[in-house]
């Protein structure tokens, strides 16, 4: 490199990894002394990247702006752009004069295959590009069966990688970055990703700082206080138990290896005992499984579209919208779905044991094809991850990799009085049931009507009526599994 060049300015291109900390594209560019120019692209352009859902959209323009605070604090500021972005940083190259582009890697298919081709128009215009693994603990081809093939089981996954090498400790931030003045950038609030109206994410203020400050003290929340009940209570929705960490995660405003040294320094911080060891180990399984989901995207692109076992393809899903606008809006008349449903749509987010029972309640029975339900995550929900959503939802479906056997149904029900006890989630979310005792509030349709009218819940009226019998839907969706078998025959 001439000393001309060693002087040019050098470009940091974040996409999910909205973080100064433990970011190691900008740390390796801030290493070389260079100016630095950090620029996002807004690409609704480029084929094959899928679209930000609204929840997601709102999301990405809180991190935006923490990010730029946290980089001005630094000495410098976020520029953005919007177009394809190759051609956007290509372009921002060529007006600053920066010779170098710094960037983490995407592992999703689309995101990978995008960067190969802009790694090769940059390279024909004379720029040195560098990229680095941030998001994921261990690279998709680190992770390899004996027979080299990748893992579609869970369980010797988690061996194999928990018998690598533990992954790096993170990076920390740079204290002072030198800047490129006079470059010009679009203003965030143009691009519109927050709601104006109407504004269906003014309540998520109320649930969710955004940025890295806001995950930074997430983790230490969890680490101080919730992560050493994990293993005995991350089922509970109406208990304060679980990380709360995955929209940080999805955006990197936090990245898996600060969590993973957050939980072992916790681990060796707390006194001696079985419960932590628990609760840690749980705690690292749940972390890997959103590693696995990544690794089968990586293997699989089309995970969101098509069934990862084949069989399915002959599965014969039904077409009732009004059963899916029910499951939408939290009107099935099953409580516990219900409060899932509206705690989503208020919040953006839902616990993960109530995503498993709504998930199979719309799959199972309403036999509702799960790419209509992956959907409506992805547009819902600020976490919505391009692995992790469609990798669960095929979980639950019965047509994933290590995929919960179709004949596992959940009982709403017994869901319900198992991990909401004194239904003190369902009152939260559906407040037309306060009322209700805790031995009825789960299946308020098997009340006695002095129950429900000592209650002020009148079914059809004040609360919908059941749009599926249990047991019939359960009889049914069995049925239809037995009858894919003999078309696959």
């Amino acid at each position: 490199m001439s000393p001309a060049n060693a002087a040019a300015p050098a470009i940091v291109w974040f996409r999910d990894d909205l973080r100064v900390a433990d970011n190691p594209a900008l740390a390796a560019a801030a290493k070389t002394g260079r100016p630095i120019i950090a620029a996002f692209v807004l690409d609704e352009e480029s084929a094959g990247l899928r679209p930000l859902g609204g929840a997601s959209r709102w999301w990405r323009a809180g991190s935006l702006r923490a990010l730029d605070q946290s980089l001005q604090e630094r000495g410098i500021a976020l520029t953005l752009r919007r177009g394809a972005a190759g051609c956007a940083i290509a372009e921002l190259a060529r007006t600053s004069g920066a010779t170098a582009i710094f960037w983490n890697r995407r592992d999703e298919p689309a995101g990978a295959a995008a960067d190969t081709a802009i790694i090769t128009e940059l390279a024909a215009r004379g720029l040195d590009v560098q990229t680095f693994q941030a998001s994921l603990l261990f690279e998709p081809h680190e992770a390899r069966t004996r027979l080299g093939a990748p893992f579609t089981v869970f369980t010797p996954f988690l061996r194999h990688v928990l018998a690598l090498d533990e992954p790096r400790t993170p990076l920390p931030a740079p204290d002072r970055i030198s800047g490129v003045g006079g470059i010009a950038s679009d203003r965030l609030d143009d691009w519109a990703l927050e709601p104006r109206a109407p504004n269906w994410a003014a309540k998520f203020e109320d649930y969710w700082t955004r940025g890295e400050a806001a995950a930074r003290e997430t983790l230490a929340a969890f680490t101080d206080g919730a992560l050493a009940d994990y293993a005995d209570l991350r089922n509970r929705p109406d208990l304060p138990n679980t990380s709360r960490l995955s929209p940080h995660l999805r955006f990197g405003e936090i990245s898996p290896f600060q969590v993973w040294h957050a939980v072992k320094q916790a681990r060796e911080a707390a006194p001696a005992r079985r419960s932590i060891d628990a609760a840690a180990d749980k705690f690292i399984s749940e972390l890997i499984w959103r590693e696995f989901c990544h690794h089968l995207l990586a293997h699989h692109p089309g995970l969101a579209e098509r069934n990862f076992q084949p069989r399915f393809d002959a599965f014969a899903w039904r077409s009732d919208g009004a059963a899916v606008t029910a499951w939408q809006r939290g009107e099935t008349c099953y409580p516990i779905v219900d409060a899932g449903m509206r705690e989503l749509w208020a919040t953006g987010w839902m616990h993960n044991r109530v995503r498993m029972v709504v998930a199979s309640f719309l799959v199972k029975h309403l036999l509702i094809d799960w790419r209509a339900g992956e959907r409506w995550f992805w547009d819902t929900l600020v976490d919505a991850d391009a692995a992790n959503n469609p990798a669960n939802w095929q979980w639950v479906a019965g047509s994933g990799a290590d995929a919960a056997p179709y004949f596992r149904i959940f009982n709403p029900v017994l869901q319900g009085r198992k991990f909401d006890p004194a239904g003190s989630y369902v009152r939260r979310w559906v407040p037309e049931l306060a009322r209700l005792p805790a031995d009825a509030i789960h299946a308020p349709f098997a009340a006695p009507p002095a129950i429900l009218a000592a209650a002020g819940v009148k079914l059809g009226a004040t609360y919908p009526a059941p749009i599926v019998d249990h047991k019939a839907a359960r009889t049914r969706a069995l049925a239809a599994f037995e009858q894919m078998k003999e078309r696959k025959r």
